[in-house]
Formats: structure tokens, sequence, C-alpha cells
């Protein structure tokens, strides 16, 4: 998309991020609470933006769910997930640059879905029951959420709609 100035930008951005506080409220049943529509917003950020903005919107995101939810992994542990995903939206843009919106998709569910947990089997009190338990409810939130993305992606794009 076409890229608009500062103002715009910083404009859209604050869009997004309330998009995503409304999207922390639409959770995915876990042990946790926190996979939520949280993150679309984000990924639509990447996409439509590039990299600063996406990973911006998805680690606010990220905070607002886990404070929607109490922060059940502690705030250190949160912040700690916040850059992850900021980490999986700038993957999704740039996948999304270099290949397709498909590649970029599969990367996101696979880094955020699968990775992500996984990073956590070696931490103590956490380990692979915690993976196991988080791990479907990740993939199904992550999947819901770069779907969305995608779809309004590829809508804005369809009726010309320059960001």
């Amino acid at each position: 998309m076409k890229r608009g100035g500062n103002v715009t930008r910083l404009a859209y951005t604050g869009l997004l991020i309330a998009l995503s506080t409304v999207g922390s409220y639409i959770k995915v049943p876990s042990i946790t609470g926190t996979p939520a529509l949280d993150s679309a917003p984000g990924y639509f950020a990447a996409m439509a933006f590039g990299v600063p903005e996406g990973a911006v919107v998805i680690s606010l995101g990220h905070l607002l769910t886990a404070l929607t939810a109490g922060f059940p992994l502690t705030v250190p542990i949160h912040l700690l997930i916040a850059a992850g995903m900021a980490g999986c939206a700038a993957s999704v843009a740039l996948l999304m640059r270099a290949f397709n919106k498909w590649v970029a998709a599969v990367g996101g569910v696979v880094l955020n879905g699968i990775f992500l947990p996984a990073l956590f089997i070696p931490l103590p009190g956490f380990g692979k029951a915690f993976f196991m338990a988080m791990v479907i409810p990740l993939v199904i939130a992550s999947a819901l959420n770069i779907g969305l993305a995608v779809i309004i992606y590829e809508a804005m794009r369809k009726f010309k709609f320059s960001v």
C-alpha cells in the first residue's frame, strides 16, 4: 500500500492500537486467558506499513490483552512475549515483501503459534506441559489474527484505499 505522511501513519497506528484494545477482549480459550484477537491490527500494520508500525501495534496489543487477563504469567514474562510478538510482526512484514501474503501468513502462524511457546520449554515452571497446553490455542488465535489481517489488507488493496 502507498505510504502516507508521518502524521497520517501515526494516526493510522493509533487507530490500529485502539482496534487491538477491542480485540484484546475477544479471547480464545486457554489456560492463561491471553490468546485473543488483539494481533490482527498488528499484522495488518506490518503488511500495510512495515516493521516499525507492525511491531509497535502488535506488542502493545499483547500487553493490553495480558492486562485484561491480569498478567497471568507476570509482567516481565509478558514483556518478553510482547517482544516476541514484535518479532513475529516483523517477520510477517519481511516475508510478505520477499515472497507473498501466503508465505507470510504461514510463517506468522508457525512463529507465533509454535516457535514462541516452544521458547518457554526450558524455563522453570513452564516446560513441555505449558507448551502442550498453549500450542493449540495459540495456533488457532494466530491463524484467526493473521487471516483477518490478510482479508482486510486485500480488501483495502482491492478498493485502492491508500494508507
